[in-house]
């Protein structure tokens, strides 16, 4: 790496530094990947879940490696990368990097979409659409099955900041890659923007991400799965709570959208049908809460997330 490498700007000039002192005893290729890994594990482990002391364990083995005077230039770095995204979100930061360090054509052959394409293209897929979905249902969805670093899904935030919309509570970020480095470049950089979603980490035709909610909001759970702090957040695990209660009663979900109308003063009260008489036959007696939970989840199978002909960006 002692060769020259063009940046668009002093951050990423200042992280492509700091790599050039860790490759004194290290491959570039093993730097940047210590690098990304270790970033998406200190911000999944903050958020806790099932996978935190695998995620701790890799990350303090990974770190390891390096001697107590390398350690502290991995922080250095991340901080370059959220000082970069408070000057300027509409950058491919990491993308970008990783195309300007030649990693892209040692690591099969995978060229990452230039940022101002993917904002024509996340423009397009716009179209008003954005706004007709956040009026009917509070909120949307945006899926990218080959998100690489994330540029499409960072370009379609900040359409809809150009629009006027905070995609913070409006918009779900659903990401699949089947590459790890890939896809936790994304998580990454839609972790710092406060994008509210999540990275599945495999193959998008043979396993493509599945939800058992129709929206996205309830992934079929994994160690492949990479979850955003927004996600967490108050009003998405309302959300999910609501999305949850729609799975163990069907109906409940879509009888809150579109509460029955009252009668008008103008029109007649029709008349009140006889009642029946109560039968006499013992009702089943009511299964607990957990066991409706447990034979909810045995018979609502993951779907695959929905897709509609609008290219790479998907709305749903």
């Amino acid at each position: 790496m002692s060769k020259v490498v063009r940046t668009k700007n002093d951050h990423q000039q200042a992280v492509v530094k700091m790599m050039n002192r860790l490759s004194q005893r290290h491959s570039a290729w093993e730097v940047w990947n210590d690098y990304i890994v270790m970033m998406a594990e200190a911000i999944a482990n903050a958020l806790g879940g099932p996978y935190r002391d695998d995620r701790e364990k890799d990350y303090l083995n990974r770190i390891g490696r390096y001697s107590k005077d390398e350690q502290p230039l991995f922080g250095d770095m991340f901080a370059e990368l959220v000082d970069a995204f408070e000057d300027d979100p509409r950058q491919d930061f990491l993308g970008e990097l990783f195309m300007a360090l030649n990693l892209g054509n040692n690591w099969k052959g995978q060229f990452f979409t230039p940022y101002d394409v993917c904002y024509m293209m996340s423009e397009i897929t716009y179209a008003g659409e954005v706004e007709r979905r956040i009026e009917k249902n509070g909120w949307c969805s945006a899926y990218d099955p080959a998100c690489g670093a994330g540029a499409t899904l960072i370009a379609f935030a900040n359409v809809c900041m150009s629009h006027k919309i905070n995609y913070q509570p409006s918009v779900l970020f659903v990401a699949q890659d089947i590459d790890q480095l890939a896809g936790l470049m994304c998580y990454v950089q839609i972790s710092i923007l406060g994008c509210a979603g999540y990275v599945v980490i495999d193959d998008t035709i043979i396993h493509p991400s599945t939800s058992y909610d129709g929206r996205g909001l309830i992934p079929k759970e994994g160690p492949n799965v990479w979850y955003t702090p927004m996600y967490c957040t108050q009003i998405w695990s309302g959300r999910r709570a609501i999305a949850q209660m729609g799975l163990l009663f069907p109906g409940s979900e879509k009888a809150e959208e579109t509460p029955k109308p009252l009668p008008k003063s103008s029109e007649a009260p029709k008349a009140a049908k006889p009642k029946k008489r109560p039968s006499t036959a013992r009702k089943p007696t009511p299964k607990p809460k957990a066991e409706r939970i447990v034979e909810a989840n045995k018979t609502s199978e993951p779907e695959p997330l929905k897709e509609i002909d609008t290219g790479q960006l998907t709305l749903f």
